[in-house]
């Protein structure tokens, strides 16, 4: 609390008394400054009680106007003379700006020293700031009492008390954990668009909202954010900013502790469920939510990975039974996670997102603990090079044509193809790319024909060239199912620049 020109009148320890400028007795003093100059005013900040004994007010009544007048301008608090051997009396013109401009006037008589004006202003402001130091002291002492009593609600409603503002506790995905009063105003969408913009800053922030501050505070010193806490108030003073900060404290080690526990409990149940997705026989029931489940096998051998999906599952499901009762192991090159069938979006393809260093999965659909191993093997066989795959929504082919190593593609499309893609290099033709529109089209002439714009005796001739150079009859089913094999492995480019895929 400030103190004022009145509280100086008042003080039962100085005789100083009001003479003129009434009306600004509750001007706020923030300093007494001694000065003898004609022209203070450069050295001044505003705010000050200026204390002088007269000799540089001037001789003549203009100069003393103009002198009260340069105070007022320069926002001081107000004037005091010493009344003493200099002064015996405050001029009259002087008195009469006083009470012009409302600006306070003061007698400093008696035993009163300038000192004793100076210390008392000083006193004043550094017991001020005791108390508010107390004040904080107590309101941190009172937030870590709330911390260890009811978590993050009991700080945010004793950081909401301690600053006479509102509070929000955002997660990971910027939606409301906790708010102080529990509702929504405009403000909280103010920070949820500051969070989510480009690359954010950690630490904090100050945003301006309506005559308002908020103070944004990023949760979590390094690593991934844990969340955001944010203060609207009034007045962002530092004392404000110190509890902030000691919420902010407070608040990212629960969500520490909560993620580290949360990290340990899925490395414990780790070896049962590696067991169970083995095939092997677990004497105890599986910690998973309610079937059916969502396999899915992460392509990464990190060890770290598992830590950074238990991590992910709480982006993925929110703070669900659903996210703590999914299961997570390593086995052998893949991450296995037993996530709820959520459907589209897919869990597991979230989950891929999140998970750094990670960069393919394949998933499986199982309904319920007898199909858990078959559901692995068949995820894991559904890994694509890069990206999610479901195997369950995945084309036949293209998982027929991923599984086929590429050593093998080569040779067994070499066996087949050669002489034809030979036949092609070394005069221009196009057997290769006839032969696939010819087996796409079901070895229909006219249809082949028409696709490729010739005529139905110029695709005669094409396809028993193709008889000659490969030695095999078209019309021969094996023949023709090994041709289409071959030219499917790998997309091929069509004419008109579109591909075969």
């Amino acid at each position: 609390m400030a103190i004022t020109v009145r509280d100086i009148t008042a003080s039962p320890h100085l005789e100083v008394s009001a003479s003129a400028g009434l009306a600004g007795l509750d001007r706020v003093v923030r300093w007494a400054h001694v000065t003898e100059l004609p022209d203070p005013v450069r050295w001044l900040r505003g705010g000050e009680l200026v204390l002088t004994a007269g000799l540089g007010l001037g001789g003549d009544a203009a100069g003393h106007r103009a002198y009260v007048r340069r105070l007022h301008g320069a926002g001081c608090a107000g004037l005091a003379f010493a009344i003493d051997i200099w002064l015996s009396e405050i001029p009259s013109e002087v008195l009469d700006e006083g009470d012009r401009l409302g600006f306070p006037v003061l007698r400093v008589e008696g035993e009163t020293s300038f000192v004793a004006v100076v210390e008392t202003v000083a006193d004043h402001y550094a017991a001020e700031r005791t108390r508010e130091q107390g004040r904080v002291l107590a309101a941190q002492d009172a937030m870590a009492r709330a911390a260890l009593r009811s978590g993050p609600a009991g700080v945010m409603r004793e950081l909401a008390s301690a600053t006479s503002g509102e509070c929000l506790l955002l997660d990971r995905n910027a939606m409301t954990s906790r708010a102080v009063p529990e509702r929504e105003p405009g403000w909280h969408s103010l920070v949820r668009s500051e969070v989510l913009g480009a690359a954010p800053t950690p630490g904090m922030r100050v945003l301006a909202d309506d005559g308002s501050a908020i103070l944004l505070q990023t949760l979590g010193t390094s690593g991934r954010t844990l969340g955001w806490v944010a203060l609207r108030c009034d007045d962002p003073s530092p004392n404000v900013r110190v509890l902030a900060n000691h919420a902010a404290s407070l608040l990212a080690v629960d969500l520490l502790h909560s993620r580290d526990a949360r990290r340990a409990m899925f490395g414990e149940r780790a070896p049962l469920l590696r067991a169970a997705a083995l095939g092997q026989t677990v004497g105890v029931p599986l910690t998973l939510p309610s079937p059916p489940w969502e396999v899915v096998c992460l392509r990464t051998s990190e060890p770290r990975s598992l830590d950074d999906a238990a991590d992910a599952l709480v982006d993925v499901l929110g703070d669900t039974e659903a996210a703590r009762s999914s299961g997570l192991c390593h086995l052998g090159e893949v991450l296995v996670a037993v996530l709820p069938d959520t459907g589209r979006p897919h869990a597991g393809e979230r989950l891929l997102a999140l998970v750094e260093g990670v960069s393919a999965a394949g998933a499986c659909r199982a309904r319920g603990p007898g199909e858990l191993a078959s559901a692995v093997d068949r995820a894991r066989g559904a890994v694509p090079a890069e990206g999610y795959r479901h195997m369950d929504e995945a084309d036949a082919w293209a998982l027929l044509r991923s599984s086929v190593p590429e050593s093998g593609s080569r040779a067994f499309t070499e066996a087949v193809l050669g002489p034809v893609v030979e036949h092609d290099a070394r005069n221009g033709t196009e057997l290769a790319h006839t032969l696939r529109h010819y087996l796409d089209s079901s070895a229909h002439v006219e249809e082949t024909a028409r696709e490729l714009g010739v005529h139905r005796n110029t695709l005669r001739a094409r396809l028993r060239t193709a008889e000659r150079v490969l030695g095999r009859d078209l019309r021969d089913p094996r023949a023709r199912l090994e041709l289409w094999t071959a030219l499917s492995l790998r997309p091929m480019r069509c004419a008109d620049g579109t591909w075969h895929d």
